[in-house]
């Protein structure tokens, strides 16, 4: 998995790191260990909070991490 993808679909909404980490009460340094690559196998139930605080369903967000990272 590649955390960045997650930073790019957090910035197009515009939102920061703080405001996801609120939303998805995931904590702020381990949404970062994911973005920054140094978690690199989080679990699905973290991935699923991540993702509806993202406002896309957790398929979407596994897709786009996915297409993201073959470009």
């Amino acid at each position: 998995m590649n955390g960045k993808n997650i930073r790019l679909l957090r910035e197009e909404r515009g939102m920061t790191l703080n405001q996801l980490a609120t939303l998805s009460g995931v904590s702020k340094s381990y949404i970062s260990y994911i973005e920054r690559g140094m978690q690199k196998n989080p679990s699905i139930a973290v991935l699923e909070k991540i993702s509806v605080a993202l406002g896309i369903e957790f398929l979407e967000l596994i897709e786009s991490v996915n297409e993201i990272s073959k470009k």
